[in-house]
Parts: structure tokens; sequence; C-alpha cells
């Protein structure tokens, strides 16, 4: 069962679900309800991803999406699963926002024969439909390739990590790592900390560490185009700008943008859009054929993107 604080907040949760009804061009066999959860709206990788839930089920159609902002928030987006299950919804898909802390709840939801979807993020849950995300360790060697590329002689690293006890931070560290670490003595982790996946924190922070350095570091990598974005504006302020390379994931527009006009080396595509398609598609599968997924387990390849082929940006349709 839930923790108290998830169970206070569960009539909050409820009042601030909002319907999302879709308009479907024809009728589908069966109406459903689902809800769709994301760890934060305040952040444009989720927006984009709730967008892309909605129109997918719109294509799909005769499908109802109920809406959990969870707000960074563990107990609120737990609070908004045990509210789904009071309301009876047919399936779950859920970006959590933390492995351990949305167990209790999605277990519950499971347990009570409610099929769900993980998106982007993992949960320590049994018995989930299906989860679908990016290869986020390959995404992080992605970055460790890109820094060896730039870098063939070695440079000095300094990464701003994501939000402690998110998988894909947890996963993209270890990408990183598995790249850089075999050479050591070519490439030397100058600082490493976590900037929470906050634009605000990742500029801060390079602030703070550039300002105790002698010298600045090589290469910036992030584990999100957020924090990549907030360090951008930390070296545009020491003139650092073409200087230092920087590197992000999630390939945002706005990080396009910056790697198009040379001021944000590359960034990781991730497909969010497909990975949320996908993910409606196998739930609603389930839900009106009894059709299970051929894997339980679907990741795709993460690519870094540079100026030389930010035309196979999923979102480069965007850029302006």
């Amino acid at each position: 069962m839930l923790r108290d604080l998830a169970r206070t907040a569960v009539l909050a949760g409820a009042a601030s679900l909002a319907l999302i009804v879709g308009t479907p061009a024809e009728a589908a066999s069966k109406h459903l309800t689902i809800l769709a959860s994301v760890p934060d709206l305040a952040f444009p990788f989720f927006v984009y991803m709730m967008g892309q839930i909605k129109e997918e089920a719109n294509r799909l159609g005769d499908i109802t999406i109920v809406e959990s902002d969870g707000q960074r928030s563990s107990p609120k987006q737990s609070a908004d699963l045990e509210a789904a299950i009071a309301k009876g919804v047919d399936g779950i898909v859920i970006d959590p926002n933390d492995f351990d802390a949305l167990a209790p709840a999605l277990q519950e939801a499971i347990d009570s024969k409610i099929p769900a979807v993980t998106i982007d993020r993992r949960a320590n849950v049994h018995g989930i439909l299906a989860h679908v995300s990016a290869d986020n360790v390959k995404g992080g060697e992605a970055q460790g390739e890109l820094v060896m590329k730039l870098f063939p002689n070695g440079a000095r690293v300094m990464y701003l990590q994501g939000q402690s006890g998110a998988s894909p931070a947890i996963d993209r560290s270890n990408g990183l790592h598995n790249v850089l670490d075999k050479e050591p003595d070519k490439y030397k982790f100058v600082f490493e900390d976590t900037a929470h996946f906050d634009r605000a924190q990742g500029l801060s922070m390079t602030e703070s560490a550039l300002a105790g350095m002698q010298s600045p570091p090589d290469v910036i990598v992030c584990a999100n185009d957020d924090m990549a974005l907030g360090a951008l504006v930390a070296l545009q302020g020491r003139n650092l700008v073409g200087k230092v390379a920087l590197i992000g994931f999630d390939a945002l527009p706005e990080a396009l943008e910056e790697v198009k006009a040379g001021n944000l080396t590359g960034t990781i595509e991730q497909k969010p859009g497909g990975q949320t398609r996908r993910a409606v598609d196998i739930l609603v599968a389930f839900l009106r054929d009894g059709e299970k997924p051929t894997q339980q387990v679907i990741q795709l390849a993460p690519v870094a993107i540079t100026k030389d082929n930010i035309g196979d940006a999923e979102r480069i349709g965007e850029v302006k």
C-alpha cells in the first residue's frame, strides 16, 4: 500500500487531473480511458511527450486521456496513480519520476489488473505490459564517443548529471563512463555533480565550477539539454562559447537551434515521440485485441546530433 503521505494527497491529485478527450475520425471498437503520467510538465521534454501521447490516442480513436503532471514530486505522481485506480482507468502509460519511489503505487495498479506501459524511465516493479525507452546507456556512450572524436588526444571533462534516482540519469552516466573510463589517463573528469536535469541549476553549477578552476575544461557534457542550455549561458558570460565544447541530450528544438548556430556542439536524439507513440500503440492493442507485445522491453537507439547531421533530428521541423 502507499505511504500515508501519498494517501493524503489522493483527493488533491484526483482534483488536479485534467481530462483530454480525443475526437476520432472514426469510431473504434472499444472506448478506453487511459492515465498518461509524466514527471513534470514544467519541462519542455515532457510537454512534448504528453502531446505525442494525446495525438496518438486521437489517431487511434475513442480514447479519453487522463493527464497527470507529477510536478517533480513522487508523492504527487503516486497520488495521481491511486486516484486513477479508484476511477477505474483501463490502462496506464507512465514516465516514472523515480525508479523506487513510484514502485508501490505502480505495483498496486498492476496488482489491480490495470495494464501499464512505462516510457523513458523505468520503475522497480514486476508485471508491466511493456517498457519503451531510448537505450540511455548507449546514449551516454554516444556522448563519450563524441568527446573522443572531438578530442582524440584527450580532454578535461566536466559532467552535469541528471536527477538522482532517475533511471535515465543513472544509465547516461554509466554509458559516458563506459567509454571514457577506458582511457583514464587521457580523459579526466575534473568536475562531476548532479544539476537535477534543471536549467537554472545547470547555469549556477557551471558558473560555480568554472569559478573554482584555474583553467576551463575542454568539454562540458550534460545529461539533458536543459542543463546544457543553462551551461551555455554560463559560458557566454565568460566568453567561452566555441572555446569549450558543450554536449547535451534530448535534441530539444531550442538545443537544435543552438547546434545549428554553432553554440552547442551536439546533443543526443532519443526519439521521444517514437517512444510515446509506440507505448500507446502497445497498450491499446492489448486492451482492444488482447495482443501482447513480442518484446517486453523495447529500446530505441540514440544518435549523436551535430551540425553535420542535424536533419536527422526528430524535431528538426520545429527549428526556425
